[in-house]
């Protein structure tokens, strides 16, 4: 293989980044064939396809997505290496962008995230919540600097990324007034047939609350089950049955919904992750944010309550 043609490699990076050959070749005023023929001459040189036919169109191979990060941090550097020469622009915010997976609770989203905001430099963050899926194909295609999710990447997921814990804690029974007064006293024989809204079974935290169900020989209602956090405790105010929540949170759950504390599970965890395509953490904001939630928010400070398990 000779020597990597990086106008090809550019021209490659423009059509995955724009969606497709023609939007590259509009943003980068060069025409369509030359693109492509360019393109073609990339894959020939690598030896392998970067695009492959999907209905009328083209989608990117797993190849094609392995080249694209690596295009990404090339052009990525250089575009870094002009605003050093150059200085950047005065006023112009740091961007973040970052894709919440909808089993996060919100608390903890806001609570991991909002530091960027107070940094220094002037940070303008954007979120995008989505299955965890579907927000790791976007981080595949560097749309996004991380996603915040409740589980790491499993070996089966096709997606060169890699996983940085930030805690874990335990979980918090939760319940309108009058439902966790009735369920308090009891307890955890009190849970049993009581009324629950759970997290759908494809969350990392729906097995080891089974598990805990069944270890202590209660076998509660399930009212429901939800993907998205929010809309879990929307029902659970109006009194619809006991959820759990992260024990770091607590507090801040209680005062937004309403709702107070049955007991509280040291023994049933629930981890939080930043997941990038970055070995290394770089980005300014990421850095800090995963700092200050591993030292405020999961660290040993908070450990000061009482719990029952």
């Amino acid at each position: 293989m000779g020597p990597l043609n990086y106008q090809h490699l550019e021209r490659f990076w423009a059509a995955v980044r724009e969606g497709g050959v023609t939007r590259a070749s509009q943003k980068l005023n060069v025409s369509q064939p030359t693109v492509s023929a360019q393109i073609r001459s990339l894959e020939a040189s690598l030896g392998r396809k970067l695009f492959a036919r999907s209905g009328r169109g083209l989608a990117v191979t797993d190849f094609g997505r392995v080249i694209y990060g690596y295009a990404d941090e090339i052009f990525g550097l250089g575009r870094d290496l002009i605003d050093t020469a150059h200085g950047r622009l005065a006023g112009r915010p740091l961007r973040l962008t970052v894709g919440v997976a909808n089993v996060v609770p919100k608390l903890i989203a806001y609570r991991i995230l909002e530091p960027a905001l107070r940094l220094p430099e002037s940070v303008q963050l954007e979120c995008l919540e989505d299955t965890p899926e579907q927000l790791l194909a976007e981080l595949a295609l560097h749309r996004l600097d991380l996603v915040l999710a409740d589980a790491p990447v499993g070996p089966t997921v096709k997606v060169r990324a890699f996983n940085h814990l930030l805690g874990e804690c335990g979980v918090s029974v939760l319940g309108e007034p009058n439902l966790a007064r009735a369920h308090r006293r009891g307890f955890p024989r009190s849970l049993d047939g009581a009324p629950f809204l759970l997290p759908r079974e494809d969350s990392a935290l729906r097995r080891p609350l089974e598990d805990w169900f069944e270890k202590h020989n209660v076998q509660p209602q399930v009212v429901g089950s939800f993907a998205d956090s929010a809309l879990l405790k929307a029902f659970a105010q109006a009194g619809n049955g006991l959820f759990v929540a992260p024990t770091a949170i607590e507090d801040e759950v209680c005062r937004q919904y309403g709702v107070r504390l049955v007991a509280r599970l040291e023994s049933v965890r629930e981890q939080f992750y930043v997941i990038t395509v970055e070995r290394t953490l770089k980005h300014p904001a990421v850095v800090a944010v995963c700092a200050l939630a591993r030292q405020k928010l999961f660290g040993e400070d908070r450990v000061s309550r009482g719990r029952r398990s």
